[in-house]
């Protein structure tokens, strides 16, 4: 039977491990969620879900492009009425999860007229320092290129103040009353869940992808920059030890959970404890 619900959390969370473990149990069809896994090259540092469970689950939003292309929220969009085309045809349920909150509330918010890029000698720092002075409501990182060239753009061309220009333009979200349930640690015991995970990666190769992603790619692309291999770049620099890497990966990535932590509060949600959120979400599916 099609219905669809969203497991959230923050990473290391085990929000895959659960989709699979209904995946398997129900047949379900399971959208990634996440700003990582989209990239053909990634594996390792984006914790991807492994070949053999790509290959025997109903995955969508998984090795959609290269990291050198750009993904955005559009072509999220795009991958979820993929999915939902699917899950329908084939009468199964559809679990979205991820970490990457934002799809999720998009989706549920709706999207904002779109603005074409223009072209600019200013650089990130330039941009930010002028968001900070005329559109300081506008939440932003300072090394976020795209979004902070989306910003200038809208600025530029429609002569508004880009945060009320996107709450103007806002189209109705295409996600309606989609259960969202958020899977909860401890923060102690997820810190520990964090520091295994990051060992595991280590030891499955994380510093030869990273090599390798560095020798393909240029390395300021945005998609290298992420928890996992920036802290790797640094290694191979000869700035950083082998243990400070391991802690270093270790803490970003506490810091990040916090922050989706921070962020996951904007939804309506049920909240879950891992070890007893499979027994709670088996009865849905089976009714």
């Amino acid at each position: 039977m099609f219905f669809e619900i969203a497991i959230i959390g923050t990473t290391a969370s085990g929000k895959t491990h659960l989709a699979n473990l209904l995946a398997k149990n129900f047949d379900a069809v399971i959208l990634s969620l996440d700003s990582l896994c989209v990239y053909k090259e990634i594996n390792i540092a984006s914790a991807k879900p492994s070949k053999e469970e790509l290959e025997n689950f109903h995955y969508f939003g998984i090795n959609l492009i290269s990291v050198n292309e750009h993904f955005n929220v559009d072509l999220f969009i795009k991958e979820y009425q993929k999915a939902k085309e699917f899950a329908k045809l084939k009468n199964l349920p559809l679990i979205i999860t991820g970490g990457t909150g934002f799809y999720l509330k998009t989706m549920i918010d709706g999207l904002s007229q779109k603005i074409e890029e223009i072209k600019t000698d200013l650089s990130n720092d330039e941009i930010y320092s002028l968001i900070c002075k005329i559109d300081p409501d506008f939440k932003i990182e300072k090394n976020d290129t795209y979004r902070l060239r989306k910003w200038l753009s809208i600025y530029e061309i429609t002569k508004e103040i880009p945060s009320i220009f996107l709450k103007q333009t806002r189209k109705q979200g295409i996600l309606k009353n989609i259960e969202i349930y958020e899977i909860i640690w401890e923060r102690n015991l997820l810190r520990e869940r964090i520091k295994i995970r990051t060992e595991k990666m280590l030891k499955n190769g994380l510093l030869g992808e990273a090599k390798e992603l560095f020798s393909k790619f240029h390395h300021d692309t945005k998609a290298l920059n992420c928890i996992g291999l920036k802290e790797c770049k640094e290694y191979l620099n000869g700035k950083i030890s082998l243990n400070e890497l391991e802690n270093l990966i270790t803490t970003h990535t506490a810091q990040l959970a916090k922050r989706q932590r921070t962020f996951n509060k904007k939804f309506q949600s049920v909240s879950l404890n891992f070890n007893e959120a499979f027994e709670f979400l088996k009865q849905k599916f089976m009714h």
